[in-house]
Formats: C-alpha cells, sequence, structure tokens
C-alpha cells in the first residue's frame, strides 16, 4: 500500500479526482526542476528527489502517469524543464544532454512505485535504500545518453556522474526521513 491508497482509502477514486492528482503531481515535478539549491560540487534541484518521492507516494501506476504527464508537457514546449526556456524547449531539449535522465524518470518512479508498494518507503533503512536504488536506476540511462550523445572517449562519468553523487545520497537521506515518518504520522492517526 502507498500513502495515496493509505490516504485515499475512504474516498471516490474517480478518474477526475485521479487526474487531478497526477496533474499536481507534474506541476510538483516542474516546480521542483526550477529551484536551484546551492549544493557541493554541483547546485542541485529537487526534481530527483519528487520524481522518486511520487513513486513512494502515489504507486507505480500513478507516479508514471504524472511523469509521463510532465514528459508530454516538456515535449509540447512548455518550459518545465531545468533550464528552460533558455537552454532550448521541447524535442531539442529532450534530445539534448539531460534526454536521457528524463528516461530514466520513468523507469525511477515505476520501480520506486513498485517497492513502496511492498512497504519499503515504511522504515528509514528500506526508504533509503529505494532512493538510492531509484536515483541510480535513474542515472543510468542518462550517463549512457551522455556516451551516444558526445561519444564514449569523452569525460562522460565526470560530467554525468560523479557531481551529482553527494546530493543523490542527500536526497536519498531526506526521504529515508520523510517518508517513514509520514507513515508513522498516519498510523498514530488510525490510517496507516
Amino acid at each position: 500500500m502507498t500513502l495515496h491508497a493509505a490516504l485515499s482509502r475512504n474516498f471516490d477514486h474517480s478518474l477526475l479526482r485521479n487526474i487531478i492528482i497526477v496533474t499536481a503531481a507534474s506541476l510538483l515535478i516542474t516546480l521542483s526542476a526550477k529551484v536551484s539549491i546551492p549544493f557541493y560540487p554541483v547546485p542541485m534541484t529537487m526534481q530527483t528527489f519528487v520524481v522518486i518521492g511520487l513513486g513512494l507516494a502515489l504507486g507505480p501506476r500513478m507516479g508514471l502517469a504524472a511523469v509521463a504527464l510532465y514528459l508530454a508537457q516538456g515535449a509540447l514546449g512548455l518550459p518545465v524543464f531545468t533550464g528552460t526556456p533558455e537552454k532550448g524547449i521541447g524535442w531539442a531539449y529532450m534530445m539534448g544532454p539531460t534526454g536521457g535522465y528524463l528516461l530514466g524518470f520513468l523507469i525511477a518512479v515505476y520501480v520506486s512505485g513498485m517497492l513502496a508498494e511492498r512497504g519499503w518507503d515504511r522504515n528509514i533503512f528500506t526508504a533509503f535504500a529505494v532512493a538510492v536504488i531509484g536515483t541510480a536506476i535513474l542515472m543510468l540511462p542518462g550517463v549512457l545518453w551522455l556516451g551516444v550523445l558526445f561519444g564514449w572517449d569523452k569525460p562522460i562519468l565526470e560530467w554525468g556522474l560523479y557531481p551529482f553523487i553527494l546530493g543523490g545520497f542527500a536526497k536519498a537521506a531526506l526521504a529515508a526521513a520523510v517518508f517513514p515518518a509520514a507513515w508513522r504520522f498516519l498510523k498514530a492517526r488510525g490510517l496507516g
């Protein structure tokens, strides 16, 4: 069971309600892409935290729908991605250096949601593991895409992996604090 399922047990599961939730979640991804937090060695956004968090909170299907809607908004030319519209919009942006990471969002949200359905978001250690696994899954197509785009003779890992490791662990620690705490909160109120 996910947080969404626990919270909505007594509510109507209408299509309109789910569309509103998925749309709001896609807007949350956009917001998280636009906020830059000073960090070492590079500034970070909370985008990967939100993507993995949506999997944990909404589950694999609704989380996937939210990320797919976010990507569709970007493909249509809406400035939803980090650095847009300055760095381009639409398909041109999506086929650029960050394209593999965007694809990774789909896989990471789905896997994170599947693990949440199995209860991995309920304690600190497994929630941390989900966030680390989700981040690794997200990074893999990103790094592979950089290699295809620029060539494997370039410092692909220095560009697309190493600068983000510390931030990934920081966001995993945040997920390990937030999601088990949310479950404890729900359990204390008889909802979990």
